[in-house]
């Protein structure tokens, strides 16, 4: 459980808007994400706030395809 709190911690952010997202992406999906779902999550969390929000919001793309799932959850959140 430690590893979620650490991530839990990673999301709060300078924006409002990201935070409030983040928040609500950890209440419904958090628990279930599986170790490569966690891994891209974590990697979408190194993301400067303004990066983030773009990716979130569709208005970027993201490098890693990967993150493409982690992203739809995001934005379904």
């Amino acid at each position: 459980m430690a590893e979620l709190d650490k991530i839990r911690w990673h999301c709060r952010r300078g924006l409002l808007a990201l935070d409030l997202i983040l928040e609500r992406f950890n209440e419904r999906y958090l628990l279930g994400l599986g170790p490569e779902e966690l891994d891209c999550y974590r990697e979408l969390l190194a993301f400067p706030d303004n990066d983030l929000l773009d990716l979130v919001m569709g208005r970027a793309v993201s490098p890693d395809r990967r993150h493409n799932d982690i992203l739809q959850l995001l934005r379904a959140a």
